[in-house]
């Protein structure tokens, strides 16, 4: 005991002659003496060696030893709080930093004004898988096994039998809605579309289609003519020239491309439009009548049209943009520069 008892004075004097000229002395202070194995917490420790008719008259020791070595603590504190209080001053009335505000992504600008414009023909909008089964994505859009039509579409397949896969366009949504609807059908589909493709400029591994589709009696290519007029009108203007071009889809027939007069270079020739003044913008056509079939629509008695367009290339041609890349790195310096835009 009576080592023990000098073994605390020492320690008091110790402390009495401690001193801090910054916080970190200070702090250094606390974890020597009072931190959860500092020497404070040892000496409290020694309790138990104490014989129990002493052990009130120790414990009083003990808790005096703890509150000196607390208070000069406190004390240490408060003085390194002083010296930092004297250091340079804040001025609290100066602005803060401002806060960025985001924008949304071109993409998602451009089909949001792509679906308000075919919201104002009457078209709903439809939307379905990512992964899509081999029936909804190819065979009922005519494109049977051994279709050689396929072969256009480099496919991303998750699995070979049963197929499933990545779906390569949004006319799996079409599918999927002559498969629960019964016609008049009138929606859009927009969504994103997957194709094993080499990334460049021009090209990306995913993009995005909206895709229509119309289905009533006497439904005529004209319809389909008039409708697609109207949308470029409203989206690129008054001025832009229209042509029609024979094409070939499976699920359509007849069918044909779309081009508009090159917004980028007016129709002079630029390495978007690939000197020819025309830039292909949409695929169209009228719904096949084995595509009707597949879903027990009566293609006699019903016709219909459909078309698909990728956003990315009416973006392109919107904004001006000339790299398909840019569209998905995430650049903030690309993607502030359509803030305000709607």
């Amino acid at each position: 005991m009576e080592a023990l008892l000098q073994q605390i004075e020492g320690y008091k004097q110790e402390i009495a002659a401690a001193d801090a000229t910054n916080a970190e002395m200070a702090e250094a202070f606390r974890i020597k003496w009072l931190g959860t194995k500092g020497l404070v917490k040892a000496i409290m420790g020694e309790m138990k060696n104490v014989p129990n008719e002493q052990k009130k008259a120790f414990g009083q020791i003990l808790n005096d030893f703890k509150l000196f070595a607390e208070t000069k603590y406190e004390a240490l504190k408060a003085n390194t709080a002083a010296d930092i209080a004297t250091g340079p001053s804040i001025d609290l009335s100066l602005p803060g930093d401002a806060i960025a505000v985001g924008t949304r992504h071109p993409l998602n600008i451009v089909r949001n004004q792509i679906v308000a414009i075919f919201r104002r023909l009457g078209f709903a909008v439809a939307e379905g898988p990512e992964i899509e089964d081999d029936w909804h994505n190819f065979g009922a859009m005519n494109l049977p096994e051994d279709h050689p039509a396929r072969d256009m579409q480099d496919t991303f397949y998750i699995n070979q039998n049963p197929a499933w896969l990545l779906r390569t366009h949004t006319s799996s949504v079409q599918a999927r809605v002559m498969e629960t609807q019964k016609p008049p059908i009138r929606v859009i589909c927009p969504g994103r579309v997957y194709r094993n493709e080499t990334i460049s400029a021009r090209a990306h591994c995913f993009f995005h289609q909206v895709e229509g589709l119309y289905i009533d009696e006497n439904v005529s290519f004209a319809d389909l003519k008039q409708t697609l007029y109207f949308f470029v009108q409203e989206m690129f203007g008054k001025d832009v020239k229209v042509r029609f071009r024979p094409s070939y889809f499976p699920f359509t027939e007849p069918s044909a491309e779309m081009d508009i007069s090159c917004l980028i270079c007016a129709g002079d020739g630029c390495n978007i439009c690939k000197h020819t003044g025309w830039v292909e913008i949409l695929g169209s056509g009228m719904v096949h009548p084995k595509v009707l079939e597949n879903f027990g629509i009566d293609s006699n008695k019903y016709t219909g049209f459909a078309f698909g367009m990728g956003v990315e290339r009416i973006t392109q041609l919107k904004y001006q943009v000339n790299d398909l890349r840019l569209y998905s790195q995430n650049d903030v310096r690309f993607l502030k520069q359509f803030t305000g835009a709607m």
